[in-house]
């Protein structure tokens, strides 16, 4: 009798698992008989069956699988093979320190897959799948078209994504405005002279050392060469790259503190306003007023708007007192100048109403908690 007929004979008393042990005896037992050799002692029409059946199994004893059951899980499939592709694609959304073993290595997940997690996931999701080795080419064109400054920052420091010159150049235009992309860009094994000319044009001094050391270019030609794109850009020559708005100046941002401090000592600096600076396409003022209502660092606001979580928006909006009716528009808003979708996710939208449903400083300590998680290095 072979492994999987003698497995079968049993499949009556293991598939209603009463028990957290159950559950993960039987889950691991299928993952066992997956693992012998695809099954190679069984016919090839009763291996499909087979292999059919346990992929239910699977996918049904997933749905109430606990998280710490569902974590192993992931690390065990992690660089699978034979794990099911259905399985697999569920844990990839699943919470991150699931789903971080399944995106960061399974060979099951396809070329779609990873755009579905960048679409529909976390910003740690989307992280993640920057960070993966091998990056296809169409994954990495869709993270350098989001333009996201943390996700963008991660491709940057992977040197096995499929990158090419049309991508690279795109990454050291976005440099200009995301210095985090500046020091992993010079080191970059792809980057070419005509790319690092441009990149030495917005870098500091100690980057500018490196790219001189690596190229041994003559330091006059090269201040010739970089003056000369540096012409071309303000031109408008340069149509290599997708447009970005430029971040507001120091003396912007002066003046946006001047304007919140004068409305807040009038009293005049209410959540209604911020509604307001949103239709007017005040996007950097929004932030600077929220920062100042609700008291979480500028910084802090930054990164969970741009993060694109809509928990973290709803979390600060409750803080400040905003209404749950108003936030739609707000999040639109928002959506809208940033030049991205709203993904309305089932979850999503379970996690907007958790957050309106807690009182203001809960909602103010959930999201200090969950920002603090998000701006974490490595994580």
């Amino acid at each position: 009798m072979t492994a999987a007929q003698a497995f079968l004979d049993e499949l009556p008393t293991l598939t209603a698992p009463r028990t957290t042990g159950d559950r993960e005896r039987l889950l691991m037992a299928v993952a066992d008989l997956c693992d012998r050799s695809n099954l190679a002692g069984e016919p090839l029409a009763s291996r499909a069956e087979i292999n059919a059946l346990l992929q239910d199994i699977f996918l049904n004893l997933i749905a109430s699988a606990e998280r710490d059951l569902r974590r192993r899980l992931a690390e065990r499939l992690g660089g699978a093979s034979w794990a099911p592709h259905g399985l697999v694609t569920i844990l990839a959304l699943d919470e991150i320190e699931i789903a971080r073993p399944v995106i960061a290595a399974s060979p099951v997940l396809t070329e779609n897959d990873l755009l579905k997690v960048l679409i529909e996931a976390t910003l740690e999701h989307q992280i993640e799948v920057a960070r993966r080795p091998e990056l296809p080419t169409a994954v990495v064109d869709a993270i350098i078209e989001d333009s996201q400054p943390l996700v963008m920052a991660a491709l940057a420091d992977n040197q096995t994504a499929h990158v090419g010159i049309a991508q690279l150049t795109r990454m050291v235009a976005a440099s200009r405005r995301l210095a985090a992309l500046r020091s992993s860009l010079v080191r970059h094994p792809k980057l070419t002279v005509d790319l690092a000319y441009a990149l030495y044009a917005w870098v500091g001094e100690t980057l500018r050392g490196a790219i001189m050391a690596r190229y041994r270019i003559d330091d006059d030609k090269l201040h010739e060469i970089i003056n000369a794109v540096v012409r071309d850009q303000r031109a408008g020559e340069d149509h290599t790259a997708r447009p970005v708005p430029d971040l507001p100046s120091q003396s912007e941002l002066d003046l946006e503190q001047q304007l919140i401090s004068k409305l807040d000592a009038a009293g005049q600096l209410r959540p209604g306003y911020l509604l307001r600076a949103l239709r007017e396409g005040k996007l950097s003022l929004f932030k600077a007023s929220l920062a100042r209502l609700s008291g979480f660092p500028r910084d802090a606001v930054d990164a969970a708007i741009e993060s694109g979580r809509a928990d973290l928006l709803a979390l600060a909006c409750a803080t400040v007192g905003i209404d749950r009716s108003v936030f739609p528009t707000l999040q639109r808003l928002i959506t809208d100048l940033m030049g991205r979708r709203i993904i309305a996710s089932p979850a999503a939208q379970a996690d907007v109403a958790a957050a309106f449903a807690e009182p203001p400083e809960t909602a103010a300590r959930t999201f200090r908690e969950r920002v603090a998680r998000l701006m974490r290095p490595g994580d």
